[in-house]
C-alpha cells in the first residue's frame, strides 16, 4: 500500500464517525435502521423524568398548603386522646333471698327487656309463708270480732246496771217519803202522849215505824250504791274491751304487714331484668342454693353507652360542656361516631385511688395528670349495639366556637375583620 492510500484512509472513515452528531438527517437514518443505537441527546428529549420531579414539588406544596390551611382553620382547635374507653351503666344481679335455683332462663350474650325473666328460685317455702300469713290475718279477725261482739253486749250489760241505778233511786225516794211520814208520826204521838191525848200503844207504833223507815232508808241508800258501782264497773269492762278491740286492729295490722313483707319474698323468687341490657358473666347454674347477695350474673345497658376520655391537664383549657366530639372506635375500623362533651370530672383519677398522691416530699416528680371526661354518644349511634364497654376509643373535641365564622388567612393578618363582624351579626 502506497503512502497516499495510507494518508486517505483516515479522510475516507471520518465522515461515518462525525455523520450522526453533525447532520440530523443522518442520524435519524441511523436511529431507523434495523440494530441501530438511539444517541443520548435523542433519549434525553424523549425521556419523562425530567417532568416528574416538578409535579412531585408542586403537588407536595399544595398538600402541604392544604395541610396548613386545615390546621389553621381546623386542626388548631381539635384536641384528640387515645386514652378513651366506651363504658355504660353494668348492674350486678344478685338473690335477695335464699333457695335453690330452679331454672335459668337467659343464656350468656342474650338482650333481654325490662321485666323478664333471669332466673326463678324455689318458692314452696315462701308459698307456705304467706299462706301462714293470710291464716293469722284471718284469725286476727275473727279475734276483732269477737271483741266486738263482747262490746255490744257490754252496752246491755250497762243498760241493766243503769237500770238497777234507777230502781235504787226510786226506792231510796220511797224510803226517804216514808222515813219523813214515820218521823212526823212519830212527833205528833210523842206529843199526844206528853199531853195524855194519845196512847202508849200509838207511840209505841209510831217509834217502830220510824226505825223501820230509817232501816228501809239505809238498805235504799246501799242498794243504789251497788247499782251505780256496777254501772261504773260495766262502763270500765266496756272501755277494757275497746282497748283491746284496738290492740287487736294494730295487731292485725302488723300480720298484715307480715303478709306483705312474705309476698315480696315470695316475689323475689322470681329474679326479673330491671332494665334493657345484654346478660354478660353469667354464674349461675341449675340447682345452685343461693343466698341473699349470691352474684347471678351481670346486666349492661348497651342503650346507656357513654365515653370516659382521660385528656391531659394541658389540654383542658378549652373543653367545654357541649362541645362536639368525633369518636373513633377502634374494633370498627376507626368509625367514627359523633358525641358531646357531656361534664368534667371534679378531680384527677389518682384523687380516687386507692393510694392519693401525697407530694409533700422531697423526691417530687412532676407527672402530667388526667382528667375524665365523660362523652354523651349520639343515640342514633346506639341503636345498634355496637359499642360495648371496654372498647378503645380516639376521642377527638371540637373546641372551636361554631357559633363564630371560621377564621382566614387575612382576618389573621388584620383584613376582612369587618367581613368577619358582619357574618357574626348575621
Amino acid at each position: 500500500m502506497s503512502q497516499d492510500q495510507t494518508q486517505a484512509s483516515p479522510i475516507a472513515l471520518a465522515p461515518t464517525r462525525e455523520l450522526p452528531a453533525t447532520t440530523p438527517v443522518v442520524g435519524r437514518d441511523v436511529a431507523a435502521a434495523p440494530g441501530a443505537v438511539a444517541p443520548p441527546a435523542a433519549r434525553a428529549a424523549r425521556s419523562p423524568r425530567r417532568f416528574i420531579l416538578p409535579v412531585v414539588l408542586l403537588a407536595a406544596l399544595g398538600y402541604g398548603g392544604y395541610l396548613a390551611y386545615d390546621w389553621f382553620v381546623e386542626g388548631r382547635f381539635l384536641v384528640s386522646t387515645d386514652d378513651a374507653y366506651v363504658g355504660a351503666d353494668t348492674a350486678i344481679i344478685a338473690a335477695k333471698v335464699a333457695g335453690h335455683v330452679t331454672q335459668v332462663a337467659v343464656a350468656d350474650n342474650a338482650f333481654v327487656h325490662a321485666g323478664d325473666l333471669l332466673v326463678r328460685i324455689d318458692d314452696g317455702d315462701y308459698r307456705n309463708a304467706v299462706e301462714a300469713a293470710k291464716d293469722k290475718i284471718a284469725t286476727q279477725d275473727a279475734t276483732i270480732g269477737r271483741i266486738g261482739r263482747q262490746i255490744e253486749a257490754q252496752a246491755d250489760v250497762i243498760a241493766q246496771a243503769a237500770a238497777q241505778v234507777g230502781s235504787a233511786e226510786a226506792q231510796m225516794q220511797g224510803a226517804e217519803a216514808d222515813q219523813k211520814r214515820a218521823a212526823l208520826e212519830f212527833d205528833r204521838s210523842q206529843k199526844l202522849e206528853e199531853l195524855n191525848f194519845g196512847s202508849r200503844q200509838r207511840l209505841e207504833q209510831a217509834t217502830a215505824d220510824r226505825a223501820h223507815t230509817a232501816a228501809t232508808m239505809t238498805a235504799a241508800s246501799a242498794a243504789k250504791a251497788a247499782a251505780e258501782a256496777a254501772l261504773a264497773g260495766a262502763k270500765s269492762n266496756l272501755d277494757v274491751l275497746k282497748a283491746q278491740q284496738t290492740e287487736a286492729v294494730r295487731i292485725r295490722g302488723e300480720l298484715v304487714t307480715a303478709e306483705e313483707k312474705a309476698e315480696r319474698d315470695l316475689s323475689f323468687t322470681q329474679i326479673r331484668a330491671p332494665f334493657d341490657g345484654v346478660v354478660g358473666n353469667r354464674a349461675v347454674e341449675l340447682g345452685q342454693y343461693a343466698l341473699p347477695g349470691t352474684r347471678l350474673l351481670a346486666l349492661v345497658a348497651l342503650s346507656s353507652a357513654y365515653v370516659d376520655a382521660n385528656f391531659k391537664e394541658t389540654q383542658l383549657e378549652s373543653i367545654r360542656p357541649g362541645e362536639k366530639v368525633d369518636l373513633a372506635v377502634d374494633s370498627y375500623g376507626g368509625r367514627v361516631i359523633p358525641g358531646v362533651v357531656a361534664s368534667i370530672a371534679p378531680a384527677s383519677g389518682a384523687q380516687f385511688s386507692l393510694l392519693p398522691p401525697d407530694n409533700a416530699t422531697g423526691n417530687f416528680t412532676k407527672v402530667v395528670q388526667r382528667i375524665a371526661v365523660r362523652i354523651a354518644v349520639a343515640p342514633e349511634a346506639l341503636r345498634d349495639g355496637t359499642l360495648r364497654p371496654g372498647l378503645s376509643v380516639v376521642a377527638t373535641v371540637h373546641t372551636r366556637d361554631e357559633s363564630l365564622p371560621k377564621p382566614t388567612l387575612l382576618g389573621a393578618l388584620g383584613f376582612g375583620a369587618s367581613a368577619g363582624e358582619e357574618a357574626v351579626e348575621r
